[in-house]
């Protein structure tokens, strides 16, 4: 069960003890670190973004409730959020789905910025999803391509 766990979280460990309904917002970050971006949500409580990188396979997004307790902890580099991501979405709608990119490119001549995110498929197979936006900063496509080892 704990080689599960391990796997599961990575280097992150400590944050097997944080506990939903509990765990406060400064035992968050004792256990996670300083978010590196912060939403404020409509019910006064706040989503941080914790990516795991700089080309990490792993970005937590942490729902704090309004009183500053843990609401819940979502690791949203995986299918069930990336199908979340619609043509017509702002870039700003994206990050809140799947966080952070590891990566950003302009191609003047595409007319498009595109986004980039290391995941884990099945066991230890690595792909990018990539989010297409035109210069208008709307989504257009995602696509994704398998990470070759040398």
């Amino acid at each position: 069960m704990f080689a599960f766990l391990a796997s599961l979280f990575g280097c992150d460990l400590r944050m097997l003890d944080l506990k939903p309904g509990v765990s406060t917002a400064t035992e968050v970050k004792s256990a996670m670190g300083q978010p590196t971006f912060e939403w404020k949500a409509p019910d006064g409580g706040v989503t941080w973004e914790f990516p795991r990188g700089p080309s990490g396979s792993v970005t937590y997004l942490v729902d704090l409730r309004p009183d500053g307790v843990l609401k819940e902890i979502r690791q949203v580099l995986k299918e069930e959020y990336f199908a979340k991501i619609q043509p017509g979405l702002s870039k700003d709608e994206v990050r809140k789905l799947i966080g952070k990119p590891a990566e950003t490119m302009t191609f003047p001549l595409k007319k498009e910025e595109v986004w980039s995110w290391k995941f884990e498929q099945g066991s230890g197979q690595y792909w990018h999803f990539h989010v297409h936006f035109d210069l208008g900063g709307k989504v257009v496509t995602a696509t994704r391509n398998r990470v070759e080892e040398p």
